[in-house]
């Protein structure tokens, strides 16, 4: 187990997800709004969460993966009202790629609502998908949208097992979910949406070329 220097060296809560879906939801509500950090198990890999609007939190995220700050977080949502806490329009081909692949493994890159006080990127951009997971999704209906990142050490392979998570970062983090394997294991696609060029900006698991028929197809 790895601790960083100043961080909390305790180990967390650990949660069944499988056993426990109300609990589970109930204590992450509780500790997120506390301004914790949470681990939980998505549709792709194990991600490490805060609420969106902590800045505390959010600074603690990049302190537990050692992460860049010029690299930004991606934010997680239940549904598309909550784009618009975000981003200030949604353009003809992000429709296609939302109405075709969320919920799922895809992160649009979207223009950043300038009243935003998040800090989630340096730019004018910010990062958002609706993951195909029914925890992640309730979770973001009953606290509103979700700073996420994968949860390991920067550098490091990503999660997709608990005792992988505990192995890099467990006891820096308030709680963890336990949902037994991801099954995706391969991070989501990422795509810039905020010109008429859609930019493929990382390669995960929804394959480019299925991204540029998408593109290509009428609504």
């Amino acid at each position: 187990m790895i601790a960083l220097s100043g961080l909390r060296c305790k180990m967390p809560e650990i949660i069944d997800l499988r056993k426990s879906f109300e609990k589970a939801l109930e204590k992450s509500v509780s500790i997120l709004n506390k301004g914790g950090l949470i681990v939980f198990p998505t549709d792709t890999v194990y991600g490490l969460a805060a609420k969106f609007d902590e800045p505390e939190s959010i600074e603690r995220i990049y302190q537990v993966k050692g992460r860049d700050q010029t690299k930004a977080l991606a934010v997680l949502v239940a549904n598309l009202n909550q784009i618009k806490i975000l981003s200030p329009r949604i353009s003809e081909n992000t429709t296609k790629l939302i109405k075709y692949f969320w919920p799922g493994a895809l992160t649009l890159i979207l223009e950043k609502r300038e009243d935003l006080k998040a800090p989630l990127t340096i730019d004018n951009s910010i990062g958002i998908r609706i993951p195909d997971d029914r925890f992640v999704r309730e979770l973001s209906e009953r606290i509103g949208p979700l700073a996420t990142t994968s949860a390991n050490l920067s550098g490091f392979p990503n999660t997709t097992k608990v005792d992988e998570v505990l192995a890099q970062i467990g006891n820096l983090v308030d709680l963890i979910l336990d949902g037994g394997e991801c099954e995706g294991g391969i991070p989501s696609s990422v795509v810039d949406c905020r010109s008429e060029e859609v930019k493929i900006l990382r390669d995960g698991a929804i394959p480019k070329e299925e991204i540029y028929r998408i593109l290509t197809t009428e609504i």
